[in-house]
């Protein structure tokens, strides 16, 4: 149970962030709640999306650069027939082409989207170009060159027929992956437009949305808070207070321990983070403290 006041502990909550609220300001919420001196998130959610957002507090936000590349699950609705300038059920409509598409012609096109593929992002997005926000820029009337980005979809499957040429679809993908972006590409490949309705974010990495709280949960100050070393699945190495020491002043330490990633530990059980061992040389690689 996580409690108010002064908090130095480092680690990571899951929140199940609702529709309408930034992924910002649910970090801050947990970050006044909580007193802690800095938190983040691992990896952003649109306004109109919901679902999975790990919050990291204190030495949890060195884990983003961990997390980078790990892989997310949605669901999500598309709806074709038309394109917003958005992507989304949120901007206005821009093209129009009428379309009568059965579950068996959005199934066939789904195929043709799994691989990877070079996807150009929303304009309307939260990407930097030269240091320049994307949505920002166009909000402003500005042009902004957007360059398109690999991206891999492993899965991408029907789940249910909402309405016609509206379709519920569960996404396995790539971290980076835009599922707006997705949702035009694939209405591309069945010559018509698409736009994205809503999304819930269900799995990011080894987190999952089942084991989320709730925002008035987080409010209340309800929540348990995943402790940064759990996410590794690494042997661990306790140090002595010398080896500590030196360790954190980053110099190598000689081990016997055969080449690969260690959580690593202090004398007194504090986890420092995940060191690297080559050739009989051990280094703090990340460290959480």
């Amino acid at each position: 149970m996580a409690r108010k006041g002064a908090f130095s502990e480092s680690g990571i909550v899951l929140v199940n962030k609702p529709v309408g609220i930034s992924s910002n300001a649910v970090v801050n919420i947990v970050k006044r709640v909580l007193d802690a001196k800095k938190c983040g998130h691992l990896g952003t959610l649109d306004l109109e999306g919901e679902g999975l957002l790990p919050v990291t507090v204190n030495g949890g936000t060195r884990l983003f650069d961990f997390f980078l590349n790990k892989d997310k699950t949605y669901r999500a609705t598309f709806e074709f027939g038309f394109e917003t300038d958005t992507l989304d059920f949120a901007g206005e409509v821009i093209k129009r082409k009428e379309c009568h598409l059965t579950r068996e012609q959005v199934e066939a096109a789904c195929k043709l989207m799994l691989g990877k593929y070079a996807q150009m992002p929303p304009l309307y997005s939260a990407k930097k170009v030269g240091g320049r926000v994307a949505y920002k820029e166009a909000l402003k009337g500005n042009e902004i060159e957007l360059q398109p980005k690999e991206v891999e979809i492993y899965d991408l499957k029907v789940l249910n027929e909402v309405r016609e040429n509206a379709f519920e679809f569960e996404i396995s993908c790539s971290s980076g992956t835009y599922i707006r972006s997705l949702c035009r590409d694939l209405a591309e490949k069945m010559s018509t437009y698409g736009s994205m309705q809503c999304i819930l974010r269900t799995r990011c990495g080894i987190f999952h949305l089942e084991d989320t709280y709730s925002l008035d949960d987080v409010k209340a100050g309800n929540f348990d808070l995943i402790s940064c070393d759990s996410v590794f699945d690494f042997e661990s190495v306790m140090l002595d207070e010398k080896k500590t020491e030196k360790l954190l002043n980053g110099q190598f330490l000689k081990t016997n321990k055969p080449n690969g990633k260690y959580k690593t530990y202090s004398a007194t059980k504090q986890f420092l983070g995940v060191s690297d061992v080559i050739d009989g040389s051990l280094k703090l690689t990340l460290r959480l403290i």
